[in-house]
């Protein structure tokens, strides 16, 4: 059972509000770009009539993840369920789709949005990334799109997602690392964890977590941000606002979204 946190309630708040105000997280406070450059023409053509393009993230796990018809496919933090209806597009009929939100607001408009759309192969769980509502071995593919960041505990999600993917299966997330440390100031930051930028651990360390809780063939490839889209990430936040050029100087270094896959040994 996970105990919630801190930083679970910073988070939960900042993304309930987000919602309420119909806002995407690429706004003057948080870590991604703007909606239209996450994803491909091609993907955004295949969203329902009627759905906007609201994201919380920082990449495109759709594309990355390589989805054929008939899989089942877990979203890891899946917010107003964006990408879960790109994957029940992508996995068809005979597919299944299932979000994982701990936030109330979002696990209602991604289920109000499904029902509105008359999506049929997808649903949403409310819980935390750490203790997983799904079965062991019963997931093909698992979809995230900058949220393990977010998450305190890093080795229990990975730890999780293993548990529910069948042998073989595979793992394909967006996330935002590092290379090398963050500033104390962001390290200790609430409003920086719900940000994207506190949570963000450096791409070894990933790597290493990963492959303790028994991931093989991890891959990470960096998409880096570019200066202004990092500083939006921190703009916003009152207890860092104040940081001195030479540490900011560090995050614009060292912070990055990556495209990271990873499987489970069959």
């Amino acid at each position: 059972m996970t105990t919630n946190t801190p930083i679970h309630e910073v988070v939960r708040e900042h993304y309930a509000e987000r919602i309420k105000n119909n806002a995407s997280c690429c706004s003057d406070s948080d870590c991604c770009g703007t909606d239209s450059k996450l994803y491909s023409t091609d993907l955004l053509a295949t969203l329902p009539e009627g759905e906007s393009v609201v994201s919380y993230g920082c990449g495109d796990p759709i594309t990355l993840a390589s989805l054929e018809p008939g899989q089942t496919v877990l979203d890891l933090g899946s917010g107003a369920g964006l990408d879960c209806f790109f994957a029940a597009k992508k996995v068809g009929e005979t597919g299944r789709v299932i979000g994982v939100d701990m936030t109330p607001e979002m696990i209602e408009r991604a289920q109000s949005s499904a029902q509105r759309l008359n999506i049929q192969n997808v649903e949403f769980r409310q819980g935390y990334l750490e203790d997983l509502p799904v079965d062991s071995n019963s997931v093909d593919v698992i979809i995230s799109n900058c949220v393990i960041n977010l998450a305190p505990d890093k080795s229990k999600v990975f730890a999780e997602a293993f548990r529910v993917l069948k042998p073989g299966a595979k793992l394909a997330v967006s996330d935002i690392v590092t290379d090398g440390p963050l500033p104390d100031p962001i390290k200790k930051s609430l409003s920086a964890w719900a940000g994207c930028v506190a949570g963000a651990v450096e791409a070894k360390d990933y790597i290493r977590t990963m492959e303790a809780v028994g991931f093989t063939n991890v891959s990470i490839v960096p998409v880096f941000f570019d200066k202004e889209t990092v500083d939006s990430a921190i703009s916003g936040m009152k207890d860092v606002i104040e940081l001195k050029t030479a540490a900011r100087d560090d995050i614009y270094k060292a912070v990055y979204s990556a495209k990271i896959t990873a499987y489970k040994p069959a």
